[in-house]
C-alpha cells in the first residue's frame, strides 16, 4: 500500500494552560509556550518551525510544583527537540512523564522512541497519550506504525486511522491513508469514498486512486456477474 506524507506526524505537543493549576484547582498565571513541529523534507531529514500558542491567565498564585516540574521539563524537551537532539529530548519527555504523567509528554515520547528505532517503546508511549488524551496525530502514528511492522498489522491500523478520522474527520491525510490501507484488504467500497473525500480535500494523487478502485470495482462486479450467470 502507499501511504502519504510522513510515516509518522512528527509533532510536538506542548502542554495546555491546564498542565498548570494551582492547588485550589483554579488555573494560574501562565506563560506563553511555543510548539516544535516537525516535517521531513525532500531529503528525509527534519526541519523545524515554530508556532507561538496564547495561554489563560488569572491572579492565581500557588501552582502544583510537581505540574510546574512537569511542564518545565515538557518545554525542555522540546528544546532539544528543535536542536535536533532526540537522545536528550527523549530523555527530558520520559523524566517529565515520571514527575506527572500527560498526554502531550507521552505523545513526544513516542516521536522520540520511534525516530531512535525504538519502536516498541514508541507503540507503548503513544498508547498512554491516547488513554490521558486522545488525539488524531498520536491515532495516526500508531496507524503508522502498525503499517510499517514486520508482518504488517492492518487491522490494527484500520482501528488507529478509523479513531483519528473520527477527531479530525476533515483531515484529507488520513482520509487517504484509510483508505489505502482498506483498499490493501479488499474494502473498495468504503476505500472509495474516502479517496474521493482525500481528493475532494485537496490530495491530488488521490484522483488516480478512484480511478484504479474504481476499475477494480467493475472488474469485482463483472466477474460477481458472470460467476452468478455460469452457476444457473
Amino acid at each position: 500500500m502507499s501511504l502519504i506524507a510522513r510515516s509518522v506526524r512528527n509533532t510536538a505537543r506542548v502542554a495546555s494552560t491546564s498542565l498548570r493549576v494551582a492547588a485550589s484547582g483554579a488555573p494560574s498565571r501562565a506563560r506563553g509556550v511555543t510548539q516544535a513541529v516537525t516535517r521531513i523534507d525532500s531529503a528525509g531529514s527534519p526541519t523545524f518551525a515554530r508556532r507561538a500558542y496564547a495561554t489563560a491567565s488569572s491572579e492565581a498564585s500557588t501552582i502544583d510544583p510537581t505540574v510546574t516540574r512537569a511542564f518545565d521539563l515538557l518545554e525542555s524537551g522540546t528544546r532539544a527537540l528543535e536542536e535536533g537532539d532526540l537522545a536528550a529530548a527523549a530523555k527530558l519527555y520520559r523524566e517529565s512523564v515520571e514527575v506527572k504523567e500527560t498526554s502531550e509528554g507521552w505523545h513526544n515520547l513516542g516521536n522520540c522512541e520511534y525516530h531512535l528505532q525504538n519502536k516498541v517503546a514508541a507503540v507503548e508511549a503513544w498508547g498512554k497519550s491516547i488513554e490521558l488524551q486522545p488525539s488524531a496525530d498520536a491515532h495516526t502514528n500508531l496507524a503508522s506504525a502498525y503499517v510499517l511492522d514486520n508482518p504488517p498489522k492492518p487491522a490494527l491500523a484500520i482501528k488507529h486511522l478509523t479513531a483519528a478520522l473520527e477527531l479530525t474527520p476533515e483531515d484529507p491525510e488520513i482520509a487517504f491513508n484509510l483508505a489505502a490501507v482498506l483498499e490493501s484488504t479488499g474494502n473498495l467500497d468504503t476505500a472509495l469514498t474516502l479517496y474521493k473525500k482525500a481528493q475532494s480535500g485537496g490530495i491530488e494523487r488521490a484522483a488516480q486512486n478512484v480511478r484504479n478502485v474504481s476499475a477494480k470495482i467493475i472488474g469485482q462486479r463483472a466477474k460477481e456477474e458472470a460467476a452468478k450467470e455460469s452457476a444457473q
